[in-house]
């Protein structure tokens, strides 16, 4: 009886094609990681700052600039902004006195620092105003005045940005729907001509949208942490999405009870991510005290868990370190990287 020849080439590769496809991990769009247990108890290696020279508030935001540190103060009945050098921590200066005069700031909501011309800018959304200050002038001047970069429209209002240039600025948008409502949107931005223009990429699922971004240039990419659902989202900075991040609780509930990711920052080749793992908002010990640790594609690392409520973190590359505010026994620390990072 005549015997077929068993075509085996095509069969091989197909195999071989099923077996790449079940471990192409990182190519993946849409990630779902219902583990995250891979904890570095980190508590101890947390330094306190301390700071005897000028009292903050415990509403507190971080901006590095260079080699300072500035800590907006949100509660400040006066300046509202402390200067420290980021090295030692020393204190140096305050400025942005609180109050309704042309100069003065009445509703802070962010600071952006340009690096390159040592300048930082100060959004105002009481007078629908950006601010800018020059570091060295605000230091070195007795009654310095800043000048005002740029006005914002009442509908679309650029919050938590990061600035590049005068013409690209990139970050979340408060889009005005209603007198009490409002979506933020992931948009650039042109101080230059006020022109906002949202990113193509929306999550389809989430009608409500509250994000912490994060961007970097020399990756191409930027991130945005959904403080109500359990995901993080990277995109290209032209908005094109690279991949969805669902973690262990994600759902698309539109609901504001819970807190997930509240704060993201690019950590030399890895994104970072403060959890607070479905904790009920403003109940006892909301905030988050765990650092979730990615790369640049997503995947999960590893968890360092700090121990104390964390209310905002950024990363110091002149010293390889995590500064951090935090909403606990001590109010301002840093986390070394050398060995954890």
């Amino acid at each position: 009886m005549k015997r077929h020849k068993v075509q085996t080439y095509p069969l091989i590769c197909w195999c071989v094609f099923l077996i790449c496809s079940c471990n192409t991990k990182s190519g993946d769009t849409e990630k779902y990681q219902n583990r995250r247990d891979s904890y570095v108890n980190v508590h101890d290696k947390v330094k306190e700052i301390i700071i005897d020279d000028v009292l903050i508030g415990g509403n507190n935001m971080l901006c590095l600039l260079n080699h300072y540190l500035l800590i907006g103060d949100l509660e400040a009945h006066n300046e509202m902004i402390h200067i420290f050098n980021s090295d030692t921590y020393q204190y140096l200066g305050s400025t942005a006195p609180l109050g309704q005069g042309p100069h003065e700031v009445t509703l802070l909501v962010h600071i952006a620092p340009n690096n390159r011309d040592g300048k930082f800018y100060v959004t105002d959304n009481g007078k629908n105003i950006i601010f800018s200050y020059d570091i060295d002038s605000v230091l070195h001047t007795n009654n310095y005045v800043p000048v005002i970069k740029t006005r914002l429209t009442a509908h679309l209002i650029p919050v938590k940005y990061q600035y590049f240039s005068d013409t690209l600025s990139i970050g979340g948008v408060y889009n005005i729907t209603s007198p009490t409502t409002f979506d933020e949107v992931t948009s650039k931005w042109n101080m230059m001509t006020g022109s906002i223009e949202p990113m193509p990429y929306k999550h389809p699922s989430i009608k409500r949208s509250r994000i912490e971004f994060a961007a970097s240039s020399k990756y191409n990419i930027y991130v945005e942490g959904h403080c109500y659902n359990d995901l993080l989202t990277i995109c290209s900075l032209d908005g094109n999405l690279k991949y969805n991040i669902y973690g262990p609780k994600w759902n698309s509930k539109m609901s504001n009870e819970k807190a997930y990711i509240m704060g993201t920052l690019f950590c030399k080749d890895k994104i970072l991510a403060l959890y607070s793992n479905g904790k009920e908002y403003f109940q006892p010990n909301w905030r988050p005290t765990q650092i979730l640790v990615f790369d640049l594609s997503g995947d999960y690392l590893k968890t360092l868990d700090v121990g104390y409520q964390i209310q905002d973190f950024r990363y110091d590359e002149n010293n390889n370190r995590l500064i951090l505010s935090l909403d606990d026994e001590i109010q301002f620390a840093y986390l070394p990287l050398d060995d954890i990072l």
